[in-house]
Formats: structure tokens, C-alpha cells, sequence
């Protein structure tokens, strides 16, 4: 029996419920082929990237080893994919010590993801990034605290204040955290906590934009509640001297300034070849298949999906992504064993905001009707949500 090499390149969310999805189909169908499969991922660990701002409040580690999330049938490679040669089924990735080395494929999925859109050097402050840029964040704020203990009214004030560059979900819920652990250290070092600022600034009229406007409302009265001001239709335009230069003319005295800009889909796709939109993301069709490269399908941020009957693209979000990633083992199946393959379906308009431990809000659209929850029970499901997505 033939082996059959399916290689699946990034270990994010899209990238491990494709392993689990792509597996699963090959134990529960009749392939006539043995299935070899290959994960690429330029970490040595799965990032619980829905949970970034964790390391700039604490020490909680967010990281997964391998062997916890692959079964013994799949192998990890550790590199960063460079080149996808499709009419001859190779990939070029580089390892850690800057080697190239060859990886031959009979189906390649690719599920880079996404990486966070970055201000300009000149402006200053603090991007979300990665786990080690919010690393930094918390050490900064943390000596900041400790600084302010020690200084007078005028420093207290600024050292105390921090201040979030970016109001979508992952700005939101970096603010509510650090607005808690930041008022939380506040009492342990004999500081009054109501002394501590945490600003979020919107380039929006409101929060939460893709929900209504009554979930935008619960929102910021519960940010407000957390210790969380916000600020609507201000851009940042950079930080200087120890004070946030705002569109609007005004300063604020600052701290730290956390950049949350959103996401772009990874520019390393920019080199292999394959087609994609003028925002660099993979073009594929309704079965996640890449336009004239037999054998590669792509999934999750970096794939440009579109539900075929309303017209709407799949936003880059890990709601959508696991979606995807766990139809196309079912995708694959059909493709090799020329049966119909099931096509893309949109998910239910809904989000999952955290707003600190035990507050959460959860908006869904259905029946015509707006649910929303708040409070402990938004904030349970929204962790089961996290733990859901990184397989925990």
C-alpha cells in the first residue's frame, strides 16, 4: 500500500483541528492508502493565541507542547515554510539553524494564520504581537507600579496609566485584564487601586460594531465598571515623552501604550506562489481547494472563504476557522475517493467577549432576535471557548 504524505503547515487553531479532522476521516473511511501526516510550525509548542493578553497580566503560561496535541501517527517538524513548488508536490522550509531542507507532499495544507498588524517604529508604545511583547507589557506596567509607590502625585499619575491603542476584541478584552491585575497589584503594594487608568482608544463611534448597538452599550458599562475609560472616534497618533498623542489634540499622560491593531493575514504567503487576493490571502473555491494547484487546500486567517450563498467572507476568527478546518478532513476524503465533497457553510453570527476573570458579554443573532449574556456565565462559556479551541 502506497503511503500517502499529507503535510499541514502551521499549528494554530485552522492547523490542529486539521490534523484532527484529516485523521479522523482516514480511520472512519475506507482509504486505500496509509496516511503519513506532517505538521510544519516555525514554534516548538501550539500558541493559545485567543489568549495573548494573558502573559501581559500574568505568569500563567499559554503555550501547549506538541506531544500533548499529536497523536503518535503525526510528526513535527519545526521551520518556517518558504517555498511551495505545486506542479512538482515539494515544499522548501527553513529549521531553526537557518538550513533549508525538502519536504515531498501528496496534499498540503496550508493554515499560517494571521500575525498582528504593527504600528510605525516612530509611534512608540507596545504591539501585542507575540508571547514575548506581552511579556514586555507586564514587566513594564509591573515596574512602573513599583515606581509609583515610591514617587510623587504628578509621576503616580502617568506611571499608573496605561493606555490600549486599538478597541476590536482582542483590544477590549487586553484592557479589562490589565485594568483588574493592575488594580489587584495596586492593593498588594499599598496604592489606592481607583488611582490606576487603564484607557482603551476607538477609532469607531462604538465598540463592537459587527454586534448592535445595545451590546455595545453593555460593553463599556461593564469596561467602566472593570476600571476601563473609553474613548470613541480618537486614532492614536503615536507616543511621545511619557504622553499619547491623540487626533484629537489632546495628551494623555501614559505609562505603557499597548498597540491592538487587529490582524493581517501572514505576509509569508507572499512567497509561495499561490494566488491570492490584494490582501494576501489564499484564494480558494467552496471546498477550500487552491486555484490551479491540485492537492493544496487552505483554512482559517489565511484563506480567503466565502459562503457561496450569502457572498460574505469568513472573518479571521477562530469561530470560523475550527469550522473549516474540521469539514475539510470530510473535504479530503471525497476528493480522494471521487465522491462529492461538502461545501463551505457560514457559521452563526455570534462573539465571545472576555471582560476580566468571572465578566464576559455573548452576543448571538438568531430567530431575529439579539441574545445577549453577561456577567459569570458569559465568561464560563467564553473559556470553554478557549479551552475548545486549543484542545484542551
Amino acid at each position: 500500500m502506497k503511503e500517502l504524505t499529507c503535510v499541514v503547515v502551521g499549528g494554530g487553531f485552522a492547523g490542529i483541528h486539521a490534523i484532527k479532522a484529516i485523521r479522523k476521516a482516514f480511520q472512519e473511511k475506507e482509504v486505500n492508502r496509509k496516511l503519513r501526516l506532517i505538521l510544519l510550525d516555525k514554534h516548538p509548542y501550539h500558541v493559545r493565541k485567543v489568549l495573548l493578553f494573558r502573559p501581559a497580566v500574568s505568569n500563567e503560561p499559554i503555550t501547549i507542547p506538541w506531544e500533548r496535541i499529536l497523536q503518535e501517527d503525526a510528526k513535527f517538524v519545526q521551520g518556517a515554510l518558504q517555498h511551495v513548488e505545486s506542479d512538482k508536490k515539494w515544499l522548501l522550509y527553513k529549521d531553526t539553524e537557518g538550513q533549508d531542507h525538502r519536504i515531498d507532499y501528496d496534499l498540503l495544507v496550508v493554515a499560517i494564520g494571521s500575525v498582528a498588524r504593527q504600528p510605525e517604529p516612530s509611534q512608540g508604545g507596545i504591539s501585542l504581537s507575540d508571547i514575548h511583547t506581552a511579556a514586555r507589557m507586564r514587566e513594564q506596567w509591573y515596574n512602573n507600579m513599583k515606581l509609583a509607590a515610591v514617587k510623587g502625585e504628578q509621576e503616580r499619575e502617568q506611571l499608573l496609566t496605561v493606555a490600549v491603542a486599538g478597541a476590536g476584541i482582542t483590544g477590549i478584552e487586553t484592557a479589562a485584564e490589565l485594568a483588574y491585575a493592575m488594580r489587584a497589584e495596586a492593593v498588594h503594594m499599598g496604592i489606592d487601586p481607583a488611582k490606576v487608568k487603564v484607557h482603551l482608544l476607538n477609532a469607531q463611534e462604538r465598540l463592537f460594531t459587527e454586534g448592535p448597538a445595545k451590546a455595545s452599550r453593555k460593553l463599556e458599562s461593564t469596561l467602566a465598571e472593570g476600571g476601563v475609560i473609553v474613548h470613541h472616534g480618537t486614532k492614536v497618533l503615536r507616543e511621545e515623552d511619557g504622553h499619547l498623542m491623540l487626533s484629537s489634540g489632546a495628551k494623555l499622560p501614559v505609562g505603557l501604550t499597548i498597540w491592538a491593531l487587529g490582524l493581517i493575514a501572514n505576509p509569508a504567503l507572499r512567497q509561495m506562489t499561490l494566488p491570492l487576493t490584494d490582501d494576501g490571502k489564499i484564494i480558494v473555491d467552496e471546498c477550500y481547494r487552491v486555484a490551479s494547484a491540485q492537492g493544496i487546500y487552505a483554512v482559517g486567517d489565511c484563506a480567503h472563504v466565502v459562503d457561496m450563498e450569502s457572498g460574505k467572507a469568513d472573518q479571521m476568527t477562530c469561530k470560523e476557522a475550527i469550522p473549516q478546518a474540521q469539514r475539510l478532513g470530510k473535504i479530503i476524503f471525497a476528493d480522494l475517493t471521487g465522491r462529492q465533497a461538502p461545501q463551505h457553510k457560514g457559521v452563526l453570527e455570534s462573539f465571545s467577549i472576555g471582560l476580566g476573570p468571572d465578566r464576559g458579554l455573548l452576543w448571538t443573532h438568531k430567530w431575529g432576535l439579539d441574545i445577549i449574556l453577561t456577567g459569570k456565565l458569559a465568561y464560563k462559556t467564553k473559556k470553554i471557548l478557549w479551552d475548545h479551541v486549543s484542545m484542551v
